[in-house]
């Protein structure tokens, strides 16, 4: 049975051992490419792979659990261990990993409670999801004949607060379901955030979380164990190889040489994990979303992040710059070819269907009547969009409408006609329609564009999405609200017998056969604003304002034979035809 400690260094089996470690989330990644992302991984020359577990997947609803798909945590696992990788995992209860909610199940919003906290109600949601969540990452423990080496108590929680009993707590309910493996933290590597998120009284490794400076920062972080006297292994939990992007922001750079200069600074004085080492996709609604002031930032759909394998999984220019300094520096290494993916482009896929929002409601969401409008999460609902339905009688020729307080983007449309469109900064601002009956239709599509996923609006009532205070025609509040949820994990009750009007959010259906399938990315360039679904999977979502204009479909998604494509486009534009392309196409950006 091997064995793994931590005394002055890393011992496995009782010998030194520098963790060179990388950052796959399973999450972020088609199961029919975890094994060419972990080989490349381990042809690298490194022994490790890293990944974070995100609660709000694996318990979407209260009670209920999922680890089947992308979400089958114990393969990803084992493929790992068939790989003769070792494994870092970081189980939450809170991820930030610029994902939805920092992790967080969005219900937890409805409950009278205060997250990351040693609050009883809290810690029995954290609870019953270890119950499930545990008994499933025991097996894999090295004690166990597995090959999880560490686990990482909360999540730099230096940067949130410093109330050690919670992370004692959270400590306890991993000891008392069965993790035996040694356990550590990972916080911002100066004094402040380590005091605060750091168990170095409880003697648990203290790691640290830096893209550069290594000499520095590890010093920072070597004169904190003096000052408890502890004789520890350094450690940079998370090395930032590259970043994550925001809408409307260039692509974040950096230099691969300068990359492979800066690992190498790490590895001469203790140990690494290569944040991200595969950066995946955001598929869906999984997002994060970085806060601003009195706004909220949302990330991209993809997550590429500038690592040393791309989105699609394959190794880049940084990949190869690390590999020839790691044969340099460590030649002991043994290293391997990495394993590359091909792309496909397809031509021409032709518009088989079209049909207005405003057409198939009825066919995709039962409508919710109350007499004011209620949040998303107040309506059962995580993500993706809400319409708010109601009328209003014609008092003037013109009237004033206000939405008050809503998250994150409306569309007013009166009589099914686009009236304005407005974002976090203007929602609440006049809006000044014509009168031109004596009832009128008014919808509000409201788009949740993600939550945050750090810092302290994490516990702030902005995450709360929808409408969620009221809408007001001139002076007062409307009442006798349908809510129509559209939480749009597949488009399969779409009805494209009804009608289509232009000007109008609608899905677009499109059809191709193949006869044989590779990863690919589809050109979105000509749409406005929405999200895809290939064969009923959504994938994420696209913007015109950039910096990425297409998304990325692995292979695992489409099949030999016919493949349906929907696009759901909220701006009125569509096309009659689109491409498959082999490269991810962009946005010219400039800096500031």
């Amino acid at each position: 049975m091997k064995t793994f400690e931590i005394k002055e260094d890393f011992l496995l089996n009782g010998e030194p051992f520098k963790i060179m470690s990388g950052a796959i989330h399973y999450f972020r990644i088609d199961p029919a490419d975890w094994y060419h992302s972990l080989y490349n991984l381990k042809a690298l020359g490194f022994n490790t792979v890293e990944t974070y577990i995100p609660w709000n997947l694996h318990e979407p609803k209260k009670g209920e659990f999922h680890f089947d798909g992308i979400l089958d945590l114990e393969r990803f696992l084992s493929i790992a261990k068939e790989l003769e990788l070792y494994a870092i995992v970081r189980p939450s209860p809170y991820i930030c990993a610029e994902w939805e909610f920092g992790g967080f199940p969005a219900w937890l919003l409805n409950e009278d409670t205060r997250i990351r906290t040693n609050e009883i109600g809290y810690l029995k949601h954290v609870a019953d999801y270890y119950d499930v969540l545990i008994k499933k990452l025991v097996p894999h423990q090295l004690s166990n004949g597995g090959n999880i080496l560490m686990i990482q108590i909360e999540n730099e929680y230096g940067s949130y607060g410093e109330e050690k009993d919670y992370l004692r707590s959270v400590r306890d309910l991993m000891i008392n379901r069965g993790i035996t493996v040694p356990f550590f933290t990972s916080d911002g590597p100066w004094r402040a955030t380590l005091r605060a998120g750091s168990m170095i009284e409880e003697d648990i490794l203290v790691t640290g979380n830096f893209g550069s400076k290594a000499e520095e920062n590890f010093a920072s972080m070597q004169s904190f164990f003096d000052e408890h006297g502890k004789k520890w292994p350094l450690m940079c939990m998370e090395f930032w190889d590259g970043w994550f992007n925001r809408w409307k922001e260039p692509v974040v750079q950096r230099d691969a040489e300068e990359l492979a200069e800066a690992v190498k600074e790490v590895l001469i004085r203790g140990s690494i994990n290569l944040y991200m080492f595969h950066g995946g996709t955001n598929f869906g609604f999984m997002n994060g979303c970085s806060a601003r002031g009195v706004i909220d930032l949302p990330q991209i759909t993809s997550y590429d992040y500038g690592a040393p394998l791309n989105e699609q999984g394959n190794p880049t220019e940084k990949y190869f710059a690390i590999q020839k300094m790691i044969h340099d520096t460590f030649p002991e290494i043994q290293q391997m070819e990495p394993l590359t993916k091909n792309t496909m482009e397809v031509k021409g896929i032709p518009l088989r269907n079209k049909v207005s929002l405003f057409s198939t409601l009825d066919t995709i969401s039962q409508p919710v009547k109350t007499t004011y409008p209620e949040t998303m999460e107040m309506l059962g609902q995580n993500t993706g969009y809400i319409l708010y339905r109601t009328s209003i009688k014609k008092d003037a020729e013109e009237e004033r409408l206000r939405v008050i307080d809503g998250r994150d983007r409306s569309q007013l449309f009166l009589n099914q006609k686009l009236q304005a469109t407005q974002y976090q900064t203007q929602i609440g601002e006049d809006i000044i329609v014509p009168m031109t009956e004596e009832t009128n239709q008014l919808d509000i599509l409201i788009e949740n564009m993600g939550r945050v996923n750090y810092g302290h609006k994490l516990f702030a009532d902005t995450q709360n999405k929808g409408i969620r205070t009221g809408v007001m025609a001139d002076l007062h509040f409307l009442t006798d609200w349908s809510q129509y949820c559209l939480p749009l994990d597949s488009c399969e009750a779409v009805d494209y017998s009804r009608e289509w009007q232009p000007e109008q959010p609608s899905f677009y259906r499109y059809e191709v056969v193949l006869d044989e399938v590779e990863d690919s990315f589809i050109d979105l360039s000509n749409f406005g604003k929405g999200v895809v679904f290939v064969n009923q999977v959504n994938i994420g979502r696209f913007w015109e304002v950039g910096p990425t204009l297409s998304l990325y479909i692995p292979k695992g998604l489409l099949k030999e034979g016919n493949n349906e494509i929907v696009i759901f486009e909220t701006e009125g534009t569509f096309q009659p035809e689109i491409q498959l392309v082999k490269k991810p196409l962009y946005k010219e950006m400039k800096e500031g």
